[in-house]
């Protein structure tokens, strides 16, 4: 089976899913929509598939799933119309940045029967998942404490922050879910710290660009989130795991993993520069995973509910700023 696509959204990450997508021997790319028509084009004659509205993908014969990678604020509208339309759908995080317009989607598409996953992409990571596999194959016994370090190598513009629902929502959200993954257990206790120490403007705009989570499960397991919207030395993405056997981490990826030694000492090429390069391997595994679910009509991981779990916590970190305070989770 052959999965046909649409994209709605050609910008940044609609170009990655677009690729992704294509190289995939399963899927095709059939039409692509967006509001930019140079965008659209662009994305069209790169890989051959057609410019159409999002009204003609939505009643669309020929196409069976759509990437959703539109802004956030019209996630949750079009999620619902094609849950209605009877079209599987990957979307981008997060699905909306109000809880309660959340769940009111997740209930349409359980109430169509429909297939939603949620653009957790860091879950597909080759590193992550091997972090992961040790964890399920018992090589560190229990969990007890998780540590993501997850650094920017420098802050988007301030438009963006204003319209970004702010780093809890838009950037730990993430590790939010990373450490949900990696858990095994729900956090049910969140304790968060922030700061404006990169870009003042960042402030002004309400926001912070640098923070610090600690997350508790029932049973007291913890994880650690460092964040910072300015990593001088590049992309900074690392995972630790302590468990009541062992430890396992993943480090920084580079473009080359090479080492040289002279009599300068000893040196390494940069990390990468940003998300399109340090996780190209993960968009690709998270849309083949995508595809797979559809063709077995299995579960599909990260649901709806995953993308609500991490807003909820992305929520209670910003209460706990607010605060000062540990905010419990019902």
């Amino acid at each position: 089976m052959t999965v046909r696509f649409g994209l709605l959204g050609a910008g940044r990450i609609g170009k990655v899913h677009a690729k992704a997508v294509s190289a995939d021997a399963n899927a095709t790319l059939v039409a692509v929509a967006d509001a930019f028509p140079e965008a659209a084009n662009a994305i069209a004659s790169a890989y051959g598939c057609e410019v159409r509205t999002i009204e003609a993908i939505e009643a669309a014969s020929d196409i069976d799933a759509v990437v959703i990678c539109t802004p956030t604020d019209t996630h949750a509208d079009l999620i619902e119309r094609f849950a209605r339309s009877g079209k599987a759908i990957f979307c981008e995080k997060p699905v909306d940045l109000s809880v309660e317009r959340v769940k009111a989607c997740i209930k349409v598409v359980e109430e169509t029967k429909g297939k939603l996953m949620v653009g957790f992409n860091r879950r597909f990571d080759p590193h992550f998942m091997a972090v992961r596999s040790a964890i399920d194959d018992g090589r560190i016994g229990d969990v007890e404490m998780v540590t993501i370090t997850s650094r920017d190598p420098g802050a988007p513009p301030v438009d963006y922050i204003k319209r970004s629902g702010g780093i809890f929502r838009d950037m730990t959200i993430h590790d939010f879910d990373m450490a949900r993954f990696l858990l095994g257990e729900e956090p049910v206790a969140v304790t968060a710290t922030a700061a404006v120490l990169v870009d003042k403007a960042i402030g002004e705009a309400g926001d912070y660009d640098s923070v610090s989570v600690i997350l508790q499960t029932k049973s007291g397991k913890q994880a650690i989130i460092s964040n910072s919207r300015r990593a001088t030395y590049g992309y900074d993405q690392r995972i630790e795991v302590h468990g009541s056997k062992g430890m396992v981490s993943a480090e920084n990826q580079r473009a080359v993993s090479i080492e040289v030694a002279n009599g300068e000492g000893y040196t390494r090429p940069p990390l990468h520069d940003f998300f399109m390069t340090r996780y190209t391997e993960a968009y690709a595994n998270e849309i083949a995973s995508f595809i797979a679910a559809i063709e077995k009509g299995a579960k599909i991981s990260p649901s709806g509910a995953d993308g609500l779990a991490a807003l909820v916590l992305a929520d209670a970190a910003v209460q706990s700023v607010k605060e000062g305070k540990l905010i419990k989770i019902g």
